[in-house]
């Protein structure tokens, strides 16, 4: 993978960034996808935002390797705190890091989200977390999708402005991936469901206290309403 190629993942990432916006990626790594969203002629500008030295560092030297110093500014800093409100940033790109993660770092830098327009965000797990804190906040999902890419199935949830409800199954699986019910959808649910029902199985042989009752009861709940969304 590089600025020229990307990743099947960040590929579809990108494929939801709208033209000639002002996009801020966060947790760049390498920047390859602020450096192909330029090269594309998708984005005009864009943020790096790393907070680990190394990564940080990787994406200056690729930017620069790439000839577009000019057109992306790299920055060292945690979250979204490498956002400055003259940047005018519409876009927000976080891709590669746990919902909870994602969503952490979205509340802790809420306040520099009023003039940003949409979220693309990639969690590789537990991307609950993310719907959870949309709702709360007042953003509304506008586009999903899932895929499968080196053996991994990543969901890809896209937000903007707007209040928005959802059951505590679209909570779970998402209302969008739900309705198309893909053939990586059913792969994903139908592997969840196997390695629930082995935690099941091995709480059963387990002394019953109100913490493993508590367990199964949370484990069955979720395993009705993914049985009922297949």
């Amino acid at each position: 993978m590089n600025a020229k190629n990307l990743s099947e993942r960040l590929k579809i990432v990108a494929s939801f960034v709208e033209k000639n916006k002002t996009l801020a990626d966060i947790g760049s790594d390498h920047a390859y996808l602020p450096c192909y969203l330029v090269h594309t002629g998708i984005i005009k500008k864009g943020i790096a935002g790393e907070v680990v030295k190394g990564p940080f560092e990787s994406a200056q030297k690729q930017v620069r390797s790439e000839g577009l110093e000019q057109q992306i500014d790299v920055r060292f800093g945690n979250g979204l705190e490498v956002i400055k409100e003259s940047d005018h940033v519409q876009t927000i790109t976080i891709a590669g890091m746990g919902g909870p993660l994602i969503a952490s770092i979205l509340e802790a830098g809420k306040d520099k989200l009023d003039a940003v327009e949409t979220l693309i965000l990639q969690p590789n797990i537990h991307a609950k977390a993310i719907r959870e804190w949309a709702i709360k906040e007042n953003w509304k999902i506008t586009n999903e999708t899932i895929l499968e890419e080196h053996d991994k199935i990543y969901e890809i949830v896209v937000l903007q402005k707007g209040n928005m409800e959802l059951t505590d199954q679209e909570l779970l699986v998402g209302p969008y991936l739900m309705k198309e019910k893909s053939t990586v959808y059913h792969k994903k649910w139908s592997n969840e469901l196997r390695e629930w029902q082995r935690i099941m199985d091995q709480l059963d042989k387990t002394a019953l206290s109100q913490e493993v009752q508590n367990k199964k009861e949370e484990l069955e709940r979720k395993i009705a309403l993914v049985e009922e969304s297949l």
